[in-house]
């Protein structure tokens, strides 16, 4: 049993990036397939697909790296959960955190659906923080 499934998603993310894998395989939920669409977007990973195993579903998520081939690095330096379930985080539409001066992303959860702190600023909408990607 899992209680919190974001947090499990990003620790996947984050440990195949440190240790170089090119893909993760995550079980399926549309909150985390939301979340891998918008990395997807913002650049932090190259490909998102949802595959079906019999029953199960998963997302497979292709990593993205920069360099030559010996000094390839992970896009993602670090992605963080700042909401968790035993302490949630709520901002409003004037209180959305900028990540390393705008240089991240923080990935919120508004009544509009998931999407990154600039899209809620121009929205004028706040939510839960989920994390922040850098």
């Amino acid at each position: 049993m899992n209680t919190d499934p974001i947090a499990d998603m990003l620790t996947r993310i984050r440990n195949a990036a440190l240790a170089g894998h090119p893909s993760v395989a995550i079980p399926h939920s549309d909150f985390k397939a939301s979340i891998a669409q918008i990395l997807k977007d913002e650049g932090y990973i190259e490909d998102v697909s949802i595959a079906e195993e019999g029953v199960a579903k998963s997302i497979n998520i292709q990593l993205r790296y920069w360099g030559k081939r010996r000094q390839r690095r992970p896009v993602i330096s670090s992605i963080e959960r700042v909401s968790k379930p035993g302490r949630r985080v709520y901002v409003g539409k004037n209180e959305i955190p900028w990540v390393l001066s705008g240089m991240g992303i923080a990935v919120l959860s508004t009544p509009q659906g998931v999407m990154t702190g600039q899209q809620a600023r121009r929205r004028g909408i706040g939510g839960e923080v989920l994390c922040y990607v850098w």
